[in-house]
């Protein structure tokens, strides 16, 4: 695992860090029932604290292959729907969920096929 400010600490600029290590996006609002109305993540590490109803969504970033991304659910009461990009799946499918305080971890193993791992 690398941690950021081992590499800022190793004269590393700060975007070659982000590029490197992640970036992180918290207090999310997962939004729309389908993939083309879900909200659109940009970030490698991801908090859902709301939805705006049941089985509202998030869609992951572009799949390439060796790319990671992480899905929080800290939404309170709703569990959420995660869609891949146009023309990729997810574990072979159109889209996966995760319940509320739960956390999906994603891979990318080629440009069109997300690979998940839920946990606590």
């Amino acid at each position: 695992m690398t941690i950021p400010s081992r590499v800022l600490g190793s004269g590393i600029s700060p975007l070659a860090t982000q590029s490197i290590t992640g970036t992180a996006t918290v207090g999310l609002t997962a939004t729309g029932t389908t993939a083309a109305t879900a909200l659109q993540l940009e970030t490698s590490y991801n908090v859902v604290s709301t939805t705006t109803g049941a089985l509202q969504g998030v869609k992951l970033l572009k799949t390439e292959n060796g790319a990671s991304m992480v899905v929080a659910n800290n939404a309170a009461t709703n569990t959420i729907v995660v869609y891949p990009p146009t023309g990729s799946t997810i574990d072979g499918a159109a889209s996966v969920q995760i319940a509320t305080t739960k956390r999906r971890v994603f891979w990318g193993t080629s440009d069109t096929t997300w690979v998940s791992l839920l946990g606590a």
